[in-house]
């Protein structure tokens, strides 16, 4: 495990980006109710702890692509080409669903759910 979190994990961005997403995807529209009753507004809270989760997948992603070989042949069977393609799109997703989970969260502090 340690050697991964020196190394990186290619894939770590392609999960982490999209599955935070889609956990505070979810918990907003589950939390709404509950946050226009209590007046309470865990939403921001909960899209920056998913917000560092994004972060932390991409940053894995990071390491992974800056740790692989930059030469070597598609056709040769030891070839990390294709896990450092796979490293440099989970950076680049991992960055995107954590702008996305940024402005979810800047709406869940400007509108307080109890809109109609």
């Amino acid at each position: 495990m340690a050697s991964h979190l020196s190394s990186g994990v290619s894939w770590a961005g392609l999960l982490a980006g999209p599955g935070a997403w889609a956990v505070n995807t979810q918990l907003g529209y589950a939390l709404v109710d509950w946050s226009c009753v209590t007046r309470l507004q865990p939403i921001p809270f909960v899209a920056a702890a998913l917000l560092l989760v994004a972060l932390a997948g991409a940053f894995l992603s990071w390491r992974a692509w800056r740790h692989l070989p930059q030469h070597g042949s598609l056709e040769e069977a030891t070839s990390r080409q294709p896990l450092r393609m796979v490293a440099a799109i989970g950076v680049l997703l991992g960055a995107l669903f954590a702008l996305v989970i940024a402005a979810q969260g800047m709406a869940g502090v400007m509108f307080d759910g109890c809109e109609r």
